[in-house]
């Protein structure tokens, strides 16, 4: 199993948080639920799935590029959280 990190808006981790108090779950086992029926479990329909998403962000000129991003989102508060 491999960890990885997701940035939710607000309404979507307050649903994702009832419904794991209701059953008994924890958010990220819902998130590999959802994944698991969006995309599949077996070999030919990951396979698919992952074609499908091949140049999906190729010539998108209205696209910032992920890596200044994700740098952006954590500019300023990763230092005041460590020294916590």
């Amino acid at each position: 199993m491999k960890r990885t990190q997701l940035y939710l808006q607000e309404d979507m981790w307050k649903v994702l948080h009832i419904r794991s108090r209701q059953d008994g779950t924890s958010i990220s086992e819902l998130v590999r639920n959802a994944v698991r029926e969006k995309y599949g479990s077996s070999p030919v329909g990951r396979r698919e799935s992952m074609q499908a998403l091949v140049g999906l962000r190729k010539g998108r000129k209205n696209m910032p590029d992920s890596t200044v991003y994700v740098r952006r989102l954590r500019k300023g508060k990763r230092l005041a959280r460590i020294a916590r």
